[in-house]
């Protein structure tokens, strides 16, 4: 990747606009060999069409063979280093939400989860608990009193969550309760340096009390812990890039993590159509759009191939849209790949599509895994999407005599 501090040298002001369109979770595998992707699967002739325009590949998020979690793999969408940079997942949940964080605060995403009658975790999401009902029992987490600690317990979305404990000499090296998999027992939190030691018996305490109260409120009858974190201090696209840069995405933690980029966040409603309606509300304002669709990795990790191949129907079904806008870049990728077949994030490169009236149109007639493999951008680092897509916007000046 090239660094911060030369691309900075090398931006220069334009009035060029660009667009990414992130469909999360993106890449996928087929359900029998030789067989067909979600996406090569959907009916996309309006994808297909800008790919015969433009030029495409396959990305890395972090690196061949990495699976990679979606804060690390949306920070090297917008060019950061994802192992350089590493945000833990509890802060971006907070800052999406609009909590105040604070510098002592150590913050964590949690799920309201399913245990058995062993205490092994059956349901890993409790159902995809209403939120409704997530605002409810956040509310009885409240009463939890901790030692030398302030308890923050806020609602997200669904069986989502975050948790804020507030207090001196508090450390965010710690382990996960959640162990990923569904037939184990929540992990004990452990300390991963001597000093994360009282921060680890702290929210075990938490944990407890949780499990106490939430006991006869199945199937939300458990907590899951994870990404621990403070918060970061990140260079931001505008300081970078010079970009004037907005975020339109429903999900709070994607929100959070546009906050962290120092994008401002947009309001919009829950469906492609309304994303893409404030895109147009907003085009005049900002020279930089990142667009998040959750719906692809909902249905990956459910294990719903049919569903994720709709939502990928949906989103072709509204790029005029967005195409109508003129925009000089348009770049559609996903962060990373969640095949059906997986039900899981994976290591799987993910497929990347870039358009402007500069780039070199390559053989591509179509936008699918098999066609971006042999596209003309080869499989590269994600973090050179937006070197990329800054050269195709004239916003790069020439390096060097």
């Amino acid at each position: 990747m090239l660094d911060f501090d030369f691309l900075r040298n090398i931006c220069v002001a334009s009035r060029a606009k660009i667009v990414l369109l992130v469909l999360d979770g993106l890449g996928g595998l087929s359900r029998e060999e030789g067989g067909k992707t979600e996406l090569e699967t959907a009916f996309t002739p309006n994808l297909d069409a800008l790919a015969t325009k433009g030029m495409v590949g396959l990305i890395n998020p972090v690196g061949p063979g990495v699976t990679p979690g979606s804060g690390p793999a949306h920070l090297a969408l917008f060019g950061y280093d994802p192992v350089r940079y590493q945000i833990g997942r509890g802060v971006l949940e907070a800052l999406g939400i609009g909590f105040d964080l604070k510098d002592r605060d150590v913050a964590a995403r949690a799920n309201f989860a399913t245990v058995d009658a062993q205490g092994l975790v059956s349901d890993r999401r409790a159902g995809r608990l209403a939120t409704e009902k997530c605002i409810e029992l956040c509310g009885l987490l409240r009463r939890i009193k901790l030692d030398d600690v302030e308890l923050f317990v806020e609602p997200v979305k669904e069986h989502r969550f975050v948790v804020v404990f507030r207090g001196s000499d508090l450390s965010d090296h710690l382990t996960e309760s959640d162990p990923q998999k569904v037939g184990l027992p929540p992990c004990e939190v452990k300390a991963t340096r001597p000093k994360s030691a009282r921060t680890a018996r702290i929210v075990n305490e938490f944990v407890r009390q949780a499990h106490e109260i939430l006991a006869n409120h199945h199937p939300a009858n458990a907590v899951l812990l994870r990404g621990f974190a403070q918060h970061p201090k990140l260079p931001t696209i505008p300081e970078i890039y010079g970009l004037r840069a907005a975020a339109i995405a429903v999900y709070p933690m994607y929100r959070g993590l546009a906050k962290l980029a120092g994008m401002s966040v947009l309001t919009t409603g829950t469906t492609v159509a309304d994303e893409l309606a404030t895109l147009a509300e907003q085009y005049t304002s900002y020279d930089y759009f990142f667009i998040h669709v959750k719906g692809t990795d909902t249905a990956g990790e459910d294990g719903d191939f049919a569903r994720k191949v709709q939502v990928i129907e949906e989103v072709d079904a509204q790029l005029p849209t967005l195409l109508q806008l003129n925009p000089d870049v348009v770049v559609v990728t996903g962060d990373h790949s969640t095949p059906a077949l997986l039900r899981s994030h994976s290591w799987h490169p993910v497929p990347f599509l870039l358009y402007s009236r500069w780039c070199r149109a390559d053989a591509a007639r179509e936008f699918g895994e098999t066609a971006c493999a042999s596209g003309a951008l080869g499989t590269f680092p994600a973090v050179n999407i937006m070197g990329l897509a800054l050269a195709n916007a004239l916003r790069l000046t020439k390096f060097g005599a």
